[in-house]
């Protein structure tokens, strides 16, 4: 479950919300005017979210290892024209 508050009612029951986090693997979103800014995961969820960084980090370096010699244009042009394909093909699988 994400809990939303504010930052003033956060520091208020920061003991409260630690507790719903680490026992209950609460989630408590933090808004500050009206805005969220920050959230507060128990450890479980944090390093699960840092190995898919880490993933998707090394995914993108590979992409762009393998486009280094490609002219930009060129390469978004590609991006684009398989993005039009299968948007495409799936228009017409759901059909």
């Amino acid at each position: 479950m994400i809990t939303e508050t504010s930052a003033v009612a956060f520091r208020q029951n920061l003991g409260e919300m630690l507790n719903q986090v680490q026992y209950r693997h609460d989630s408590v979103l933090i808004n500050k005017d009206g805005k969220p800014v920050a959230a507060l995961i128990d450890t479980r969820l944090f390093n699960r979210i840092r190995r898919l960084q880490d993933r998707f980090d090394a995914l993108c370096h590979r992409v762009e290892s393998g486009y280094e010699s490609v002219p930009e244009e060129v390469g978004l042009g590609e991006i684009d024209a398989a993005v039009e394909a299968e948007r495409a093909s799936a228009h017409v699988t759901s059909k």
